[in-house]
């Protein structure tokens, strides 16, 4: 492609050197540059792009985009000056493969909590529709049937734009995405066209990078800000920022409640272990979730459906198929009678609905097992531990991904929270195998054991290497001794 094509797109503040090159490749890692490729050098929080400018120009870069030109730069290569380079990657990777989200109905979601099913589930509707579809969110990204494995909740923004492009090419129509903050403050969504956008609630997370719900509020917005005119901008109205989202979006405004009036309302008329039994918009329906925050998770993908053109009728009857997310309120039945839940929860706000949704079963004793992430934002560790002993007979503090940090520090970090009253229901067991196998041999038939914090993870991260853990083998691991015994 010519660099003109690539950039066409960007704001440039300066160009230096030739003014067109036939680009082979784009590239943000330095130690994947190629000959003729185009280099865009991004600052970061933990290197800087553009002290690798030199390296890249020696490896043969037909290009460099950048925010801060070289002092010596080579005659031989272009040099594009941005404001960004990090939106300019978006624009740039957008152009490179042909602006695949054009040729899409893609839709957005984002939220402290419920992107992950929410995308999911509409992922899974569409396919049920007979469409194919493709999704990218934290647990994995899927071409259609492919899965691709994922790293982050949205990844960076030439892989978007090459996973949205592998969706086009085999035939996708549909793809819905999650939309993280700090992929809206790192540039990761720029260039993409939204047809919709799904707001779902702000709760305390992410304050270690944003600093202040008021920085963490307004990466939300921006996305909504964003959306062209002819887009849906659905909210939830329960949510005190539901409303904040939409006050200066292009888009068409809709809301989502369950319990004040709103363009998709929901009451649950009944609820057991095994599901609800809905009402929606005046029409019944039984889903096999629980929990009145899943009942706003699925008012979300029954308006996004609608307003994507699907009959409420047929919308209705796939939403009563669909199963929960890996880990997010899984059950896990046990040979001796309890029950053992893993979930995803691992802010104070995502720990609270799921435990006030585990009380409404009434079981004899519910247990907590529930950690903190290390290199994360420590305020809301005393938080967790306090909202776990608020509503659990008995829990068990534990290591959960403690990073670079000491497990033990995160540990008394949590215990920080736990009221005096309450100490004497809380045990602190670093090794999280060995507190989930307590917490199952404490358990007496018809109690429920929640396994909090890493839901769908199949690992534990210690000092920069991730280790084989998997919530929901150790619960089996578990069981499997109880059952021997």
């Amino acid at each position: 492609m010519k660099l003109s094509a690539c950039i066409k797109d960007l704001k440039v503040l300066e160009h230096m050197g030739p003014a067109e090159a036939e680009i082979t490749a784009v590239c943000f890692d330095s130690r994947k540059a190629v000959p003729g490729c185009l280099f865009v050098a991004q600052p970061g929080t933990n290197s800087d792009g553009h002290q690798y400018i030199g390296q890249v120009v020696e490896k043969g870069a037909a290009a460099v985009v950048c925010e801060r030109l070289p002092e010596t730069p080579a005659p031989q290569v272009a040099y594009i000056r941005v404001s960004d380079s990090n939106a300019a990657l978006g624009y740039i990777a957008s152009a490179w493969f042909d602006y695949p989200s054009k040729r899409l109905e893609l839709v957005g979601v984002t939220g402290t909590n419920g992107k992950t099913t929410i995308a999911t589930l509409l992922y899974h509707m569409f396919r049920a529709f007979g469409y194919k579809a493709g999704l990218l969110s934290t647990v994995c990204n899927y071409v259609d049937g492919e899965a691709v494995p994922t790293t982050h909740t949205t990844p960076d923004a030439y892989t978007i734009n090459e996973l949205l492009a592998r969706m086009v090419a085999v035939g996708c129509r549909y793809a819905f995405m999650e939309v993280s903050s700090h992929s809206v403050v790192q540039g990761r969504i720029a260039g993409l066209q939204y047809v919709g956008g799904i707001f779902t609630n702000l709760t305390h997370d992410h304050l270690d990078y944003h600093k202040t719900v008021e920085a963490y509020l307004k990466a939300k917005k921006r996305f909504f800000d964003t959306l062209p005119a002819g887009a849906f901008a659905l909210t939830n109205a329960d949510d005190k920022n539901g409303m904040v989202m939409l006050q200066n979006t292009k888009a068409t405004k809709y809301t989502y409640s369950t319990r004040t009036m709103a363009d998709f309302k929901a009451n649950i008329v009944e609820t057991h272990l095994e599901g609800m039994q809905l009402d929606i918009n005046g029409r019944e329906v039984h889903v096999q979730f629980i929990g009145r925050f899943n009942v706003s998770n699925l008012l979300a993908v029954y308006g996004a459906a609608c307003l994507l053109g699907r009959r409420p009728e047929e919308v209705l009857l796939v939403l009563s198929t669909l199963h929960p997310v890996s880990g997010r309120l899984e059950y896990l039945p046990s040979p001796t009678g309890f029950i053992a839940i893993v979930d995803y929860a691992h802010t104070p706000d995502a720990l609270k609905n799921v435990l006030d949704t585990l009380r409404q079963l009434e079981a004899p004793h519910l247990i907590t097992v529930v950690g903190a992430g290390g290199n994360r934002d420590k305020t809301k560790r005393p938080e967790m531990a306090a909202e776990a002993c608020a509503q659990s007979d008995t829990v068990i503090l534990t290591s959960d991904n403690p990073r670079f940090e000491e497990p033990q520090d995160i540990l008394n970090d949590m215990y920080a929270g736990v009221p005096q009253e309450d100490r004497r229901k809380v045990l602190c067991i670093l090794d999280r195998r060995e507190a989930i196998r307590t917490a199952c041999r404490l358990a007496g038939k018809g109690d429920l054991v929640l396994v909090a914090g890493k839901g769908h993870e199949d690992y534990q991260e210690i000092k920069g290497v991730k280790h084989p853990f998997d919530d929901k083998k150790v619960i089996a691991e578990a069981y499997e001794l109880l059952f021997t015994k």
